[in-house]
């Protein structure tokens, strides 16, 4: 069985961990704070790694010493697989709440090149779960009472990131409509054009979680990340928390990458077409050229929560605070919306059918 990576404080010997409030690792026992870099010699001895093809350019090797460091462990109920050090050993998965064990070490897996430490802590969490319960009308309102969070995880979730040169040419049908009068007619004028947009546009940085247990969606509706906070990969941000193993390499993720890069590149150059009334799309292409990809981790908080016998998973950005997660509806509360909703219509059209009768 591997032994975990563990940071030993030099002034009392207890173990310390990243603090996300202070940005630097910290003891729990003595308070006494440390700068990631003076921990720089635990991360030496990288393999070096090739860079002739971008779907080899993301993460690195690990070294022998950090591969000793980190254990791999595997929830035998929805096979979450989770990286941890010894600061952060599991008693059950962070997605599913169930026990885990401990299957192997990281071997065979790449290292990341980028990490994003965590910036806000578990009580940050805590407050943005009861900040996006607040002002839903259509809550149980005993769901926002008797709700109570039943795990709450930091876990670095992998993502790769995507570079790619755009060239797009697109092609839409518009109308501009003129409207006028004289004493014994209406006019309207419509003129069609046909519109073609060319150009090219490059991309940076396009993030495609790497991790099937995480829903897409979840991951892509806490976004953006600022990456000019990320630093190189340092096992000592992981301290104290989870870090989600890969199980989407970079080359499953290229489909998804493009999707997102496409609907970006055909977003803006439809929003460039301006000064019409309609403006409908009509074909195009969209060309991708020196495609790179690198490896990251990006802070999440994941809170589980139980209402009803029903899970809730609610998901925030542990460096911007940017918080998502489906809620409960009361049908009660969705019927008298609708019937309000129905009764003020039809006051409205009531009042206006009356204005034309005075009239």
């Amino acid at each position: 069985m591997a032994t975990l990576l563990e940071y030993k404080c030099p002034c009392c010997g207890g173990a310390i961990e990243f603090d996300s409030s202070v940005q630097k690792m910290k003891c729990p026992y003595c308070d006494t704070e440390f700068d990631v870099q003076t921990l720089k010699s635990l991360d030496e001895d990288l393999n070096s790694r090739d860079d002739t093809e971008w779907e080899t350019q993301a993460g690195g090797e690990w070294s022998e010493n950090e591969q000793e460091g980190l254990c791999s462990y595997v929830c035998k109920s929805c096979g979450g697989e989770i990286v941890c050090d010894e600061n952060t050993i599991a008693a059950e998965c962070p997605y599913c709440d169930n026990p885990v064990v401990m299957t192997g070490k990281v071997s065979g897996m790449l290292k990341p090149d980028y990490v994003i430490p965590f910036k806000l802590n578990k009580e940050a969490a805590k407050s943005g779960l009861i900040k996006h319960l607040s002002g839903k009308r259509l809550l149980p309102k005993i769901f926002k009472d008797e709700n109570h969070i039943d795990r709450i995880k930091g876990v670095y979730v992998p993502f790769w990131l995507f570079d790619t040169d755009v060239n797009a040419d697109m092609r839409y049908n518009a109308t501009r409509t003129r409207v006028w009068s004289d004493s014994r007619y209406n006019y309207t004028e419509t003129s069609f054009f046909s519109i073609r947009r060319g150009g090219s546009m490059r991309f940076e940085r396009v993030p495609v979680d790497g991790s099937s247990k995480m829903a897409d969606d979840i991951m892509e509706s806490i976004e953006p990340y600022d990456f000019s906070e990320a630093v190189d990969f340092n096992t000592a941000y992981l301290a104290g928390y989870f870090a989600d193993k890969y199980d989407v390499d970079a080359q499953q993720s290229i489909s998804r990458a493009n999707e997102r890069i496409k609907n970006s590149t055909e977003t803006a150059f439809r929003d460039s077409v301006r000064g019409y009334a309609t403006v409908l799309p009509d074909g195009g292409s969209v060309r991708f050229s020196g495609g790179q990809a690198k490896y990251a981790l990006y802070p999440v908080w994941i809170l589980n929560t139980t209402w009803q016998d029903k899970k809730y998973v609610f998901a925030m950005n542990g460096q911007t605070g940017k918080f998502t997660g489906n809620l409960p509806v009361d049908k009660r509360a969705y019927r008298r919306w609708l019937f309000g909703l129905g009764a003020a219509c039809s006051a409205a059209v009531f009042a206006v059918t009356f204005l034309i009768w005075l009239l």
